[in-house]
């Protein structure tokens, strides 16, 4: 057949071609000439930089490498390679060196690292973080330029993991403005700038992942959670919004998660920042009360409606709370006319209030409001000692669990003030008791608002209440704080 004559064939319909073309004709006129990504930028749908070559190249003058040599204690390897065979067995030969040579001493020996900082002002002052230079004997920061400058650490607050670092310059420095992480949201764009592995201001973008992380590093955590590549040496380098501004301090890893970086907001941080240029020290306001999470049942075993505030689980004798006359068992749901709805929102308010400043406190007490002023001492984390576990006299009870008389040794060693309550020295495995999650050391304290302060108050409270009845046990429990347990005898 020839060229011409498949011209004068007749050809055949596609329909379903037809179909596709009509609606790619539909997506072109939603956005014609647009690939899909192009669209979303187009409308504003989405917003991904095209480059972060120019904040790379504003940020990364004032970013600097911090390398640090600290002496470290260590037993000498001097003969241990003699002493065992290539299996790791002793050899028969250990006895003569140790006779004749004698047991490896402690050796002492410098040990470098690296880390990154973030230079804030002109006149050189250097944010890092404490863990990057602590115990550090010499501390030596590197410039964009190459040069290397002597440090000298301004102050230091381990419980932020936040330091300030001072180097001096004839030149004025490059500096990173401070921005406001209050106003990121989860889902934006941010870049960290360090020294990963020693490899000098790397730059890795990713997003703000999750915010208010808690990860177990001390009292104040309230991490930004980010994907941006972050990795041993970063730790101090800044992560940036895309106008360049500091938002957090990139400062820690989850080792066995690849991918997850954390780093300290920088609202959080720039009050430390000036109390440690101004004073060398970081001093904190100091309520004088242990306290905790406010559960649901808890609010309910109350009588809160909306169910928002802190317990207090303990006061300390002598200090501002006490004095004030706060009482454990205190709800407080305001500080200065705002709302508290957890502990650690609580800790960082008051630890951000002035000492000496007067905190106007807000508690709930015996389903009424009561208002408090209290002048804040100064915050001392070694008043906070852990607690030791009680002695273990014996003594029946009902619901399958055995009680005793709370003492005043064992009040000492629970390192509580008050007395009341009877402690929990048994559970029989299969008890209501058991299935209702009482455990051993729990220190019962009311049975339905009913106070127990001794085992013939708790058994007397426990025979008024009818079987099939709900039984609230009001308890504290070390290490927990107050806990309502419900239990239907």
């Amino acid at each position: 057949m020839g060229a011409m004559e498949i011209l004068r064939k007749k050809p055949k319909v596609n329909h379903f071609l037809i179909f596709l073309i009509l609606c790619g004709g539909l997506l072109v006129a939603a956005g014609p000439g647009l690939s899909p990504l192009a669209y979303a930028k187009s409308t504003g749908t989405f917003n991904a930089p095209e480059s972060f070559s120019r904040l790379a190249e504003m940020a990364s003058p004032a970013v600097v490498n911090i390398r640090i040599e600290k002496t470290v204690k260590s037993r000498g390897p001097s003969m241990r390679q003699f002493q065992r065979d290539p299996w790791g067995r002793e050899k028969p030969f250990k006895d003569f060196f140790e006779r004749f040579f004698g047991e490896d001493a402690p050796r002492e020996f410098k040990q470098p690292s690296v880390g990154s900082g973030f230079i804030i002002d002109k006149s050189g002052y250097v944010v890092t973080n404490n863990h990057v230079i602590e115990n550090a004997d010499k501390i030596v920061v590197k410039l964009d330029d190459d040069n290397e400058l002597d440090a000298k650490v301004v102050g230091r607050d381990p419980n932020t993991d936040i330091a300030l670092l001072k180097v001096e310059s004839d030149l004025d420095f490059p500096f990173i403005k401070l921005g406001d992480s209050k106003k990121l949201k989860i889902g934006q764009w941010v870049v960290a700038i360090g020294s990963p592995f020693g490899l000098e201001r790397t730059v890795t973008a990713g997003i703000v992942s999750a915010k208010g992380r808690v990860i177990g590093s001390g009292p104040y955590d309230d991490f930004i959670q980010t994907d941006a590549s972050i990795n041993p040496g970063n730790s101090g380098g800044p992560l940036l919004n895309m106008d360049g501004e500091v938002v957090g301090i990139n400062t820690a890893i989850i080792a066995s998660a690849s991918g997850i970086g954390f780093a300290i907001p920088i609202s959080l941080a720039q009050g430390i920042i000036a109390q440690l240029k101004s004073e060398g020290e970081v001093t904190r306001g100091w309520l004088g009360v242990a306290i905790q999470d406010l559960t649901g049942e808890m609010a309910e075993y109350y009588g809160l409606k909306d169910r928002k505030g802190v317990l207090v689980a303990d006061v300390f004798k002598g200090d501002p709370a006490d004095e004030a006359g706060i009482r454990a068992k205190d709800i407080i749901l305001e500080v200065n006319d705002q709302k508290i709805e957890t502990s650690r929102q609580l800790t960082g308010m008051i630890a951000g209030l002035k000492v000496g400043q007067v905190a106007k406190i807000e508690v709930f007490r015996d389903r009424k409001i009561k208002i408090f002023s209290i002048k804040l001492a100064k915050r001392d984390d070694t008043r906070l000692k852990a607690q030791s576990p009680p002695q273990e006299p014996k003594e029946e009870d009902e619901l399958g669990v055995r009680v005793a008389d709370l003492t005043a040794e064992m009040a000492q060693q629970f390192n509580i003030e008050d007395m009341t309550g009877v402690v929990v020295v048994g559970v029989a495995s299969d008890s209501k008791g058991a299935e209702a999650g009482i455990q051993m050391g729990d220190i019962i304290k009311e049975i339905n608002h009913r106070v127990i302060e001794s085992v013939d108050d708790y058994k007397t409270a426990l025979q008024k209440i009818k079987e099939g009845d709900s039984v609230n046990l009001f308890v504290w429990r070390r290490n927990a704080g107050f806990l309502v347990i419900k239990v239907t005898k």
